[in-house]
């Protein structure tokens, strides 16, 4: 989320790849559109596919409505975490993950995902979930012709996708909770439920390690879907956060879990 202040690398990429992948936009979703009216079940590998080659999993049906709910429910939370990959502050934020045996939703900007698909099979490998964040972090997107949040939610999907060797995308996050109801219906077609968060920890703002645990004990009785972000700029404070948010989550009785995706 947070104001879209990205690298120039990422503009670059993103114009370098919006050609191309213009023609695939249209043809992926008609193909994931046929498929999800079949019944979106998963296909375990194509017939002309590769021995070895990574299975492709087609979409499955989800509601267009914006979750925020943990599937768990109880008093379990969501961890959120956007904006990246970044090579510096994403590994980092994986072994805080593994070290509190924490699964988080990491929600990617395609160009992040495209330079770096190591840390993107790393999520994945260390299961945990991936979210489509858009190529450009556009927070204006709302505002734009259905045909730019088209590309801009088509585009990325594919960088991630090719990043991550075919895994699923669960979901789709709006920058700046910008989402439309076109938006949305596009991206629950694609078998990409629409994320909300409840807690914004404003780490984006970098207000302080001690500002955003503050923030996420203050905000809790909110909801259970807490956001972070691992790129963007100078995560440090992100980081030191999320350290000691998560014990501090265990110690007050909350369990784990990922938002809802295929139940309203």
């Amino acid at each position: 989320m947070g104001q879209g202040k990205y690298t120039a690398h990422i503009a670059v990429v993103a114009s370098a790849v919006g050609l191309s992948l213009a023609v695939w936009g249209a043809a992926a979703l008609m193909d994931n559109e046929a498929a999800a009216g079949m019944g979106g079940a998963p296909t375990s590998q194509s017939p002309d596919a590769k021995p070895g080659a990574p299975a492709r999993v087609t979409p499955r049906k989800v509601p267009e409505s914006i979750a925020h709910a943990a599937e768990a429910g109880g008093s379990a939370v969501n961890i959120t975490i956007d904006d990246g990959p970044d090579p510096r502050w994403t590994p980092q934020m994986l072994d805080i993950l593994k070290q509190n045996d924490v699964k988080a939703v990491f929600c990617m900007v395609g160009p992040m995902a495209k330079a770096h698909p190591d840390i993107v099979k790393r999520v994945v490998a260390e299961g945990h979930k991936l979210c489509d964040h858009t190529v450009s972090h556009d927070t204006t997107m709302d505002k734009k012709p259905f045909a730019y949040q088209k590309q801009e939610i088509l585009d990325a999907k594919k960088m991630i996708d090719d990043a991550s060797g075919g895994a699923r995308i669960d979901y789709y996050r709006a920058p700046g909770g910008a989402f439309t109801p076109a938006s949305r219906h596009l991206a629950a077609g694609l078998g990409m439920r629409p994320l909300g968060w409840n807690v914004d920890t404003k780490d984006f703002e970098q207000p302080g390690t001690a500002s955003i645990v503050n923030t996420v004990k203050n905000e809790l009785s909110n909801g259970p879907t807490i956001l972070f972000h691992d790129g963007g700029g100078d995560r440090s404070q992100s980081v030191a956060a999320l350290r000691q948010v998560l014990p501090w989550l265990k110690e007050n009785g909350h369990a784990f879990s990922f938002p809802v995706v295929t139940t309203p």
